[in-house]
């Protein structure tokens, strides 16, 4: 007989997902750091590894509410962005474009997280899990606040070094 598929099954596979993921991340963007050219991409990488740390940390909490292991799902999604990551970082290595390429890997991943705990959060609302909602959305306003970070910093110098004008 096939298992009931519910919601609650669906938010502890997508919890599952988010937290393979993050473990994933967590390995990326130290490599990242050390790839970036400039100190503030240097920095932010590892600032964001810190916050990836405590967003792990969170994840652990809501498995325990659960009463749950604490244990990951692949994430085939996760995957192909870090490595579309990778490809970029042996592609435009030494070149001026390599800060902006790595910007826009980490803001894909930002991206696929601010989905995911976007939704968990939404999901937690529904099944009356009011322990985890504080969580989720703390991760998911500090994905929102790095991407904006991302953004700006895009903005601000390494889109406009990483460019060639046409001749």
């Amino acid at each position: 007989m096939a298992t009931e598929k519910s919601l609650d099954t669906l938010f502890l596979e997508t919890l599952q997902d988010i937290y393979f993921a993050e473990k994933q991340i967590l390995n990326a963007l130290p490599k990242m750091a050390r790839a970036a050219q400039s100190e503030e991409g240097k920095a932010g990488f590892l600032k964001h590894r810190d916050e990836t740390l405590s967003q792990i940390e969170r994840l652990e909490q809501i498995f325990k509410f659960l009463g749950r292991p604490a244990r990951g799902k692949t994430c085939e999604a996760i995957q192909g962005i870090i490595a579309e990551g990778e490809e970029i970082m042996e592609e435009y290595k030494g070149t001026p474009a390599l800060d902006a390429g790595l910007i826009s890997s980490a803001q894909a991943v930002e991206h696929y997280e601010i989905a995911r705990y976007g939704t968990l959060k939404s999901w937690a609302g529904q099944l009356g899990l009011t322990d985890a909602i504080p969580l989720l959305d703390a991760t998911l306003q500090e994905e929102i606040a790095t991407d904006r970070k991302l953004t700006a910093m895009g903005e601000a110098s390494v889109n406009r070094k990483s460019s060639k004008k046409a001749s």
